[in-house]
């Protein structure tokens, strides 16, 4: 068997790597605050329908901060005002927009990636 047959998969490894790469660097570099405040202010509004609580809402109740803990980026947090915790929630996002974790009054904690909501760029 030639010897480049036995190369060509670890070549081909190589290059899925770099452009999965490529593509994170890409989203990492482009993506806003605003793009992401956006995309969960909508997905707040989808989840508050999704509950039953939708009427009142609107995307003026989301305001966003830095993250404090290790990976994530930005905590969208949105909800009445004043404060109501059964109609609050938190989003936590990593610097590619996607959600490490959240919260919701139904929930113990969201899912991230349920549902397939996270911004796309």
């Amino acid at each position: 068997m030639p010897r480049w047959v036995w190369w060509t998969p670890v070549a081909l490894l190589v290059v899925a790597t770099a452009l999965l790469g490529f593509r994170w660097g890409w989203i990492a570099a482009t993506i806003t605050e605003t793009d992401v405040i956006n995309a969960y202010a909508q997905r707040y509004l989808e989840d508050r329908a999704r509950d039953g609580t939708g009427a009142g809402a609107s995307v003026g109740d989301c305001v966003a901060y830095p993250g404090e803990e290790r990976g994530v980026w930005l905590v969208v947090s949105c909800g009445p005002t004043p404060r109501d915790l059964s109609r609050h929630y938190a989003y936590y996002v990593n610097g590619i927009g996607q959600m490490v974790k959240g919260w919701g009054p139904h929930s113990e904690g969201m899912v991230p990636g349920s549902g397939g909501r996270e911004p796309q760029t």
